[in-house]
């Protein structure tokens, strides 16, 4: 049964990362439960699950909510991300096999495809292969983990950083002096690059995330405010 709810969650987090779920978007037992055919145990157990992730706020008799990620908590969460994605960098171009530098190479022309389309969809897939490749690479699965815990609370906000053309074009750069220096097995140069890569999407991530706070704030007040006309 606990196995369900991992499957469940697993299942739910994609949904919450690939926007399907956003920010503010209501789950509840029951509705868990009938969507995928499943008893209320495992369904209660994911929405368990995905509260201790910090990806829905849950009370056990009203339901969850995917949660509003704070502009200033998540600049903290990318302060830190950025000192375990270069260590991961570092280490994936120190441990890395040929077969894993074959896979990385071919996951960083699958994203510069998509980015000379302007396929933001198809980024984002690569986006993600990539860092999983160098996450592997690396070697360490505790340092694998830590980073897949706080990409998950801040991913339902990731594609619409990298829908905007000159983020992406930007990020497939970056991509390309952090897989060079990965493939040439200089541990220092793909830190500093992975440092550069994630510091400054990160900043653009928040900045875009206190831009629509700041948009829903102005629209509940005009909506509080502004008088009610008709019927």
């Amino acid at each position: 049964m606990v196995g369900i709810g991992a499957d469940l969650c697993r299942q739910l987090e994609h949904d919450i990362a690939t926007g399907r779920l956003p920010p503010g978007s209501r789950l509840d037992v029951k509705s868990v439960a009938e969507r995928f055919g499943v008893s209320r145990t495992p369904a209660r157990e994911a929405l368990l699950q995905l509260a201790a992730a910090g990806l829905i706020d849950f009370q056990p008799r009203r339901g969850g909510v995917v949660i509003t990620l704070d502009p200033r908590d998540a600049m903290a969460m990318v302060e830190v991300l950025v000192v375990l994605e270069a260590q991961a960098a570092q280490l994936a171009a120190q441990r890395m096999n040929e077969a894993e530098r074959l896979a990385l190479r071919a996951a960083h022309e699958a994203g510069d495809a998509a980015a000379a389309r302007s396929d933001g969809s198809a980024y984002a897939d690569a986006n993600l292969r990539l860092h999983e490749l160098i996450y592997r690479g690396a070697g360490n699965a505790y340092l694998h983990h830590q980073i897949v815990d706080l990409r998950s609370r801040l991913a339902f906000h990731r594609p619409v950083a990298l829908a905007q053309p000159e983020r992406m074009k930007a990020s497939n750069a970056d991509h390309a002096m952090i897989v060079d220096a990965i493939l040439r097995s200089d541990a220092e140069a793909a830190r500093l690059a992975m440092t550069s890569h994630i510091a400054v999407g990160g900043t653009t991530q928040a900045e875009l995330m206190a831009m629509v706070a700041r948009s829903r704030t102005q629209t509940s007040i005009q909506e509080k405010t502004w008088p009610r006309t008709g019927k």
